[in-house]
């Protein structure tokens, strides 16, 4: 695990594991609103056959709302990323700590709310 993230691998394809992911995260209130395919974009941009590997942004839309209301530059944070990578026939799973990306934020107003978002991100993260 790193100190920003939650990370594991997990007995799942990475077709299925992303599957998963979305579904937890819809459990707790998030929708993915971006995903970026790093396989797909490094092929075409530079020629690597990268393994697969996407970037899901997840966002909270009641909490986001709170956080932006609290301080407008937050976007710069947002959304939560969460990564799912293939690892031979299995998948890493990362998701990120809100509270160590809030932290360079001095703003005591978003404290709470990161920790919050981190909370049901934990509960994704342990579902999965």
């Amino acid at each position: 695990m790193s100190n920003y993230g939650f990370i594991k691998e997990i007995d799942a394809s990475f077709e299925d594991a992303t599957e998963l992911v979305t579904q937890e995260l819809k459990k707790e209130g998030f929708g993915v609103l971006t995903t970026i395919d790093m396989h797909d974009k490094l092929n075409e941009k530079l020629g690597i056959n990268f393994k697969k590997y996407r970037i899901l942004g997840a966002c909270n839309p009641p909490l986001a709302h709170q956080a932006v209301s609290a301080e407008e530059n937050i976007g710069l944070l947002l959304p939560c990323n969460v990564i799912v990578y293939e690892n031979g026939d299995k998948s890493t799973v990362g998701v990120m700590k809100p509270s160590v990306a809030m932290s360079m934020v001095e703003n005591d107003q978003l404290r709470p709310i990161a920790g919050q978002v981190e909370e049901k991100l934990k509960r994704v993260f342990d579902a999965i």
